[in-house]
């Protein structure tokens, strides 16, 4: 996964020395930002953020705050980079939740492996649920508004789990996590297999899971997704529930039902550019299209082309 890492630094001699530094590992992009140009490069939402406090024209603690005060970027972790050894304005900065203070000048290897642990830092929290191992809400919120803001085409999955309440119901939360599990492993190996560039997959909450991918093949993709899971979910359950297929559960008024076997809904939003305007239009036409394909007996998918 490509890390961007913005430099604010009037001076480009700094990224200049981080290029070479990291010459050899593609996946670290740097750009240079300059102070007036901030507020435009915080849109892009950086893996990380370095300010070289020596060559910026305004106050350090102000350009700190105006980063920490971005919505978007409330948890990108940031390096300061300065010559002042005073101990009360690195504290006075620490305080704004600046995660390094180094002093300068700074050890080439420092520099790099503090680079580097931050990363794999940010990679193993933004993993936010224990279950999966997958990102969750906010880093979902911050890919989704990436694709918008590069004005890209892309196209969005959101996945769902059918009659789910009645399988923990029947065998219990435990046995219900290891299908989510599954579920996740089943997704993230066809995304995977499917050679999708910079394609990402997070866990929402519960059942619920979205994938962002640039392919054209999503329906290849779903098909393969619900072919395996289909396959995968019946050894889940008892050969007595998989020979009749449903499970008996009381409902909420104490009455038995039969509910069909899990099975998985997936709905499917092109984002043509400039079809959506924010994030929440395409939550809003993920719902809706995940509940046609919700409303179809069985696994199945779903898919909005409609154009602006």
């Amino acid at each position: 996964m490509l890390q961007e890492i913005y430099i604010v630094d009037n001076d480009a001699k700094g990224v200049k020395e981080l290029k070479r530094l990291f010459e050899n590992e593609k996946e670290f992009i740097f750009r240079n930002v300059k102070t007036q140009n901030l507020e435009v490069a915080l849109k892009n939402i950086p893996s990380l953020i370095i300010i070289n406090e020596d060559t910026i024209d305004e106050n350090i603690i102000d350009v700190c705050k105006k980063i920490r005060e971005n919505e978007d970027n409330s948890i990108t972790p940031i390096i300061v980079a300065s010559s002042n050894m005073e101990k009360q304005h690195r504290i006075d900065i620490l305080k704004l939740n600046i995660e390094y203070y180094l002093l300068k000048p700074v050890d080439e290897k420092y520099l790099y492996y503090t680079i580097k642990n931050i990363i794999r830092l940010i990679y193993t929290n933004r993993k936010v649920s224990p279950l999966t191992g997958l990102p969750g809400n906010v880093q979902i919120q911050a890919e989704l508004k990436k694709h918008l803001l590069k004005k890209e085409e892309f196209t969005v999955l959101y996945f769902d789990l059918d009659n789910f309440k009645a399988y923990n119901d029947v065998y219990g939360f435990l046995r219900g996590d290891e299908i989510i599990k599954f579920t996740a492993r089943t997704i993230l190996n066809n995304i995977h297999q499917a050679n999708c560039e910079e394609a990402f997959v997070g866990h929402i909450g519960g059942d619920d899971f979205v994938a962002i991918i640039q392919s054209k093949e999503y329906e290849t993709i779903c098909q393969n997704i619900i072919n395996e899971f289909d396959t995968g979910i019946l050894k889940y359950f008892t050969e007595t529930d998989k020979e009749r297929g449903y499970v008996e559960c009381a409902n909420r008024k104490g009455i038995i039902e039969q509910y069909p076997l899990t099975s998985i809904s997936i709905g499917v939003v092109v984002a043509d550019k400039n079809r959506f305007a924010n994030i929440l239009e395409i939550g809003e036409v993920g719902a809706a299209v995940k509940h046609v394909a919700k409303v179809s007996m069985g696994s199945t998918y779903a898919i909005d082309r409609r154009k602006n």
